[in-house]
């Protein structure tokens, strides 16, 4: 067995000392690189997040992603206002220098319009996304405001998977409550959602007998078995708001409601309510008169 000489011993121990004072003085240092951004203060509390996407999700080809922020607002890039900044999402690819510009290219996709939503093109198989906020010069916060790193699956085109449905009780109930059929509404209307026998949870967040509401406007059902499409005719409220202020042109519309979970999928059985007729906008001036007419005969023969 070799033998080691005292002197040696006592040179090992002393380099260990210094390896781990080294270690330990330049520890704080790393931990800092990684929490420390640039020169913008972000928000106590600020996240950034996924709504309606989770780790191990499948998605199609060209998903609609929505950005989700707390305690933080979304300004666009070039404009300077405390406690804002907008998003960018990282795909395939780890996170850039915290303390100068995050880059722009295919794995850095850039936000700075300010939108809250995007259609963005993947390739079929695994991909990890992740969302980081930067201020008016693209650069993070500090400190940085980002989301966790998810891995989701792209499917094949033409292949959209049929997800998989949340139970609904037997007695769940989705409805208007300040509606029915043949209302007359003003072209900036808030309208109201009922929801008997389940709760509400906001989009992304997997509860049994719970979910958020969706308004079809001039719409016929979507597909049950997939995620409600995102659009003009398919409204969705995925914060949990169960009432909302809708502009719809003059003129008739049909309106209806469709609850869904947290991947906006309806559930099984569907909770929707029946569609309904409005007519928006003021009556012709001629009906108007001849309702008040009538009105102050009925008062006239009452009194």
């Amino acid at each position: 067995m070799p033998s080691v000489s005292r002197g040696t011993t006592s040179r090992c121990a002393t380099s260990l000392r210094t390896l781990t004072i080294l270690f330990a003085c330049a520890a704080p240092g790393l931990a800092q690189a990684q929490t420390q951004g640039g020169p913008t203060s972000s928000a106590p509390g600020a996240a950034v997040y996924f709504v309606d996407v989770k780790d191990g999700a499948t998605l199609p080809p060209k998903p609609t992603i929505h950005f989700g922020l707390r305690n933080m607002g979304v300004a666009p890039a070039g404009l300077d206002k405390p406690n804002t900044g907008h998003h960018h999402l990282l795909v395939d690819t780890p996170l850039p220098p915290l303390d100068k510009p995050i880059p722009n290219d295919f794995n850095h996709l850039h936000f700075g319009a300010g939108q809250t939503e995007a259609e963005v093109s993947l390739t079929p198989g695994k991909h990890t996304l992740q969302l980081l906020l930067g201020d008016k010069d693209h650069i993070p916060h500090s400190p940085p405001v980002m989301s966790e790193p998810i891995t989701v699956n792209v499917a094949e085109a033409g292949q959209a998977a049929t997800a998989q449905r949340h139970p609904s009780p037997p007695d769940a109930k989705v409805y208007f409550v300040n509606l029915q059929d043949g209302s007359r509404i003003p072209e900036k209307s808030i309208i109201h959602f009922g929801l008997l026998n389940m709760g509400i949870a906001p989009a992304g967040v997997d509860k049994p007998n719970t979910g958020h509401h969706h308004l079809l406007v001039d719409a016929p059902l979507p597909p049950l078995d997939k995620p409600i499409p995102n659009d003009f005719n398919h409204l969705h409220f995925g914060a949990g708001q169960t009432e909302a202020r809708v502009t719809l042109s003059r003129g008739p519309h049909t309106l209806q409601l469709l609850f869904a979970d947290a991947n906006h999928v309806p559930h099984d059985p569907p909770v929707m309510s029946k569609p309904i007729k409005v007519t928006v906008g003021e009556p012709p001036k001629g009906e108007k008169k001849k309702k008040k007419r009538r009105r102050h005969h009925h008062w006239t023969r009452w009194y």
